[in-house]
Parts: C-alpha cells; sequence; structure tokens
C-alpha cells in the first residue's frame, strides 16, 4: 500500500519533459560506451549507477524544499562543501593525477560535483534577497568570494574542469541575476587579470601544454597535443552519418583514450556522423529549455535563480565537454552529464533535476503574498 501511494505521488508531480530529453541522452551514453564484448566494466557499472540515480530522483522530487531558503542551511550545506574539498588532501585518492576522489571501497565520491549544487544554492539564495541591489559591486565581490574558495580547493587538486565550472556557475548566475555593463567589463578585465596571473604563478607545466596544444594540437602530435589530435579525428571521420554504432575505429581500436569519459562525444560523433550529433543536440537543447521553463514558474526568486543556476551548469559542461573534443577549448578532462561514465556526477545530475521538479510541484500551492514579495520579473532576470 506504501509502495502504491509512493508510485502514485510520484507518477502525478513528475516532470515527463524532463525524462523525455534525459532518456536518449542516457542511451546515447549507454550505447557509446559499450565496446560489445562480453564483459563491460563501463557499461554495466553506469547501469547500476543509472538505477540508483534514478531511484534517488524520483524521492527527492517528493520532497519538499522550502528548508532550503532558510540562511543556517545554506550555511551548513557550503560549510560541508568546503570540508569535503579539504579532507581530500588527507584522505582523497590520485586518480589521472588530481587528487579528486573520496574512496569507499565499493565506489568513489567526488566532492566537487556537490560543490557545484551546493554554490548554485548559495548563489541563488544570496541573490533573491539582493537582486535589486545586484548593481552595487560589494554584491558581485562577496559572492565571488564564496565561489572563489570552492574554486581555489578544486583547482590545487588540480582539477581544472571543474573549477572552471564553479567560476562558470558564478559568473552566468551574476550576469541572470541583474548585472550591469560597467561592473561586466570590470569583472572580464579581472577574469583576463586572473588569468595571467594563474598562466605565471600558479598553472602546472602540464596544464600550460594542454592550452599550448589547444592552439595548436599538431606541434606536439604523439606527446601532449595527442588527446586534441585524436578527438578530431574522430568527430571529423564520422561524416554525415557516422561509421555505425560499434563500428568507430577511433575508440574500438583505442586511439582515442578515455573514450567513455572526457572524449564521449568525439566518440559519439564518429558512430553517429553530423546527424547523430543533430540529435543530442536537440535533446539538450529541449533539457535546458525544460529547465528554464520550470525555473520561470518557481513561486518565488530563490527557486527562480536555482533553476537558472542548474541549466547554467548543464549549458556549461556541454560547452567545455563538445569544445575540448572539437577543439574550440583545452582539454579539460570534463564529462558530458547524462552520458558519460561516472557515477558521481549522474548522481549530483539527477538530484538537481529532483530538486527543481520539487519546487514546481509545490510552487503550485505557494501563498500568493509570498509570491509576490519574492518573485522577479522574467525581464529583470534576462
Amino acid at each position: 500500500m506504501i509502495i502504491f501511494k509512493f508510485l502514485k505521488s510520484w507518477i502525478s508531480n513528475i516532470d515527463w519533459f524532463l525524462i523525455l530529453a534525459v532518456l536518449p541522452i542516457i542511451f546515447f551514453g549507454l550505447i557509446t560506451m559499450n565496446s560489445f564484448v562480453e564483459q563491460n566494466f563501463y557499461f554495466y557499472r553506469q547501469l547500476i549507477w543509472l538505477v540508483f540515480s534514478f531511484f534517488v530522483f524520483s524521492v527527492v522530487s517528493l520532497v519538499d524544499f522550502k528548508f532550503l531558503r532558510r540562511s543556517i542551511v545554506v550555511f551548513w550545506l557550503y560549510i560541508i562543501s568546503v570540508a569535503s574539498l579539504l579532507v581530500l588532501f588527507i584522505f582523497g585518492s590520485i586518480f589521472s593525477g588530481a587528487q579528486s576522489w573520496l574512496d569507499f571501497g565499493l565506489f568513489s565520491f567526488q566532492p566537487a560535483e556537490f560543490s557545484k549544487l551546493a554554490i548554485i544554492i548559495l548563489l541563488a539564495k544570496y541573490f533573491s534577497r539582493r537582486h535589486v541591489e545586484i548593481r552595487n559591486y560589494v554584491h558581485i565581490i562577496i559572492s565571488g568570494a564564496y565561489a572563489f574558495i570552492l574554486f581555489a580547493l578544486i583547482f590545487i587538486q588540480p582539477d581544472f574542469g571543474s573549477a572552471l565550472i564553479i567560476f562558470m556557475i558564478w559568473f552566468g548566475m551574476v550576469l541572470v541575476s541583474g548585472l550591469s555593463k560597467k561592473h561586466l567589463f570590470v569583472l572580464i578585465s579581472l577574469g583576463a587579470t586572473i588569468f595571467m596571473v594563474l598562466w605565471f604563478f600558479l598553472l602546472a607545466d602540464y596544464q600550460k601544454d594542454r592550452i599550448l596544444i589547444f592552439l595548436n594540437p599538431l606541434e606536439d602530435i604523439q606527446g601532449a597535443g595527442y588527446n586534441a589530435y585524436q578527438s578530431m579525428v574522430s568527430v571529423g571521420s564520422g561524416q554525415l552519418l557516422g561509421k555505425g554504432v560499434g563500428y568507430g575505429t577511433q575508440s574500438r581500436l583505442s586511439f582515442l583514450p578515455e573514450y567513455q569519459t572526457d572524449f564521449i562525444f568525439a566518440a559519439f560523433a564518429e558512430e553517429w556522423g553530423f546527424v547523430g550529433v543533430l540529435i543530442l543536440f536537440i535533446c539538450y537543447g529541449f533539457l535546458i529549455f525544460r529547465i528554464i521553463s520550470i525555473a520561470y514558474k518557481g513561486a518565488t526568486n530563490f527557486e527562480v535563480l536555482f533553476g537558472l543556476g542548474v541549466a547554467i551548469m548543464f549549458m556549461s559542461h556541454f560547452i567545455v565537454h563538445v569544445g575540448m573534443n572539437i577543439r574550440l577549448m583545452p582539454i579539460t578532462g570534463l564529462t558530458l552529464p547524462f552520458m558519460s561514465y561516472g557515477g558521481t556526477n549522474l548522481l549530483l545530475s539527477f538530484v538537481s533535476l529532483g530538486i527543481l521538479v520539487s519546487m514546481k510541484r509545490n510552487s503550485r500551492i505557494a501563498h500568493k503574498d509570498l509570491a509576490d514579495n519574492e518573485f522577479v520579473a522574467i525581464d529583470q532576470i534576462f
């Protein structure tokens, strides 16, 4: 009886448009990482994570998240995020040169993924009370300080890809909160200055190599430029209709490294071609559009900004991942949401959507006076 009530409540409140947008992306990811052999570690592990993540999504979508508006809750979420990143420097496991994982035996957890959700919630709370005052540079500095702490802790792991996403989430949420053109110019100038400081004092040699190889991947095709070159070959060889599922020579013959994670878009493009890539782009476009639509219907400014933050997070992942696969951006080792192999990113992505669906459900019964007091019109956001 309890299970029946749970299913009835879940079916009646779920956003099926979100599910319809995510399912094809998941399918594309699974079929791309499957090497068509009897034992495929990544394929079967991803299936397990998918079942678990979807279950968590179902439960989360039924929880009332009004408590996220409370400052004390947001404060502790942020503190937990910072603490988990600090713990990495003592107990973290090193993978691909980055100390980014907490190993629990049966599974590993990447705290940087939780930090992305934590900073979205924190900025949504901060700007929901101050969107009218966002033109005051003080709020830009304070919000930037919150983001910078997470950015710095992730960057020195070093995990430049996740650190970049933290920055893009902050920058995007500042923009949608009503940043003036003058402050935008100042931020761009500040960003250029920070990059110069990073380049001359903080970036490791291999990180500099990635940027230099991005500018000219043929300079060291057998060394630092190998990944970028093979990725370009994979995407280009797909042509219009692709080589067919299971016939991608770059990934199947191991010329393309990490084709199940960092370069899954390149592996997909090789097998599905331009037509498949276009379909994939449409799926992601519809997903982002649906998230923004739900955000727009939020009961308060907090829900609006949270939804926009989630959309910015997914868009940032998509832009950076695809960009580095087609040589429009340096190689950062960033996964593609719902498609790349990785349990932590998949789980946090589904949790984000679950919170969004919950906010949509509870916005229908929100008090009108609360909505009138906090809601910001869409023209103010954009």
